[in-house]
């Protein structure tokens, strides 16, 4: 099958679903001769209308991994995409624990919408949370391996004859219903709830809005960058960005989960594909 255009689509608060996502669609493209045209649904106004593809577009779809499956606040977003009979490749990252049913689910998500899966991959970005679980990740073995990832996915792509009837790809996981949310647990086994836990500002801010622009649920006030006006999702978007590193947590469920991970998931996590 021949593709007229190759899009990237993607979720990515911290920019690494984004470079793995980009990664391999610019590849596919190149390799096809199509176009590459991109679909940012990071920021509250990308996610007003739905994204729609064509049946002749190859579409890479990604989003991160939040505790081992899709962000539950992009599933009513999610379910208004339109896939046309597109063919589509699901990618998530994690960040070095585990992508759990995440995978899974956006492949779900996707062949529900009326995309047909063709491959699908794992990759690993470094954690949210933290800036030593997987620091630098992906990094350039990982970006390798997205390139290789795409030729292969395209050699698939280009194999299939246009009457072929397409089962979704394999991927591990749970079939739906899924696993639940992972949850994090102190040392007694009691569950730690950071659900509603928000960052704090220090007196090193200068109120530069950064941290407003990048914020995916639009949820820091613009005119105080201390006053949260929506949830946080913990995504890292405003601490990691932030050029003065004004935004931190100190809560202290937030810091035993974060250094419970840091401690328990120092091995480097393997990428997962799937063709």
């Amino acid at each position: 099958m021949n593709r007229k255009k190759v899009w990237a689509v993607y979720f990515s608060a911290t920019d690494t679903t984004k470079k793995v996502v980009l990664s391999i669609a610019d590849e596919a493209a190149r390799l096809l001769g199509a176009e590459r045209e991109d679909y940012d649904f990071t920021l509250p106004a990308m996610r007003t209308s739905g994204f729609a593809a064509a049946k002749e577009d190859l579409v890479i779809f990604g989003t991160p991994v939040y505790a081992g499956r899709v962000p539950n606040v992009l599933l009513k977003y999610l379910a208004t995409i339109q896939g046309n009979g597109a063919l589509a490749v699901p990618v998530v990252l994690f960040g070095n624990r585990n992508f759990d049913d995440g995978l899974i689910e956006l492949r779900d998500i996707l062949e529900n919408a009326g995309f047909h899966t063709v491959a699908a991959a794992a990759f690993v970005g470094e954690h949210s949370f933290s800036k030593t679980l997987a620091a630098g990740r992906p990094d350039a073995e990982d970006m390798k391996e997205a390139l290789s990832f795409a030729a292969k996915a395209v050699e698939k792509v280009q194999g299939l004859s246009e009457d072929a009837v397409l089962e979704p790809v394999f991927v591990e996981g749970v079939p739906h219903p899924y696993r639940g949310y992972y949850q994090p647990r102190d040392r007694k086994g009691v569950s730690i709830d950071i659900r509603k836990v928000k960052p704090l500002t220090s007196e090193t801010c200068d109120d530069c809005k950064i941290c407003a622009d990048v914020c995916p649920m639009g949820s820091i006030n613009r005119d105080n960058v201390r006053e949260f006006t929506g949830i946080c999702i913990k995504c890292g978007a405003c601490i990691k960005k932030c050029p003065k590193q004004a935004k931190y947590y100190e809560d202290e469920g937030y810091l035993y989960h974060q250094h419970e991970l840091e401690e328990g998931y120092t091995r480097r996590a393997a990428i997962s594909l799937f063709l």
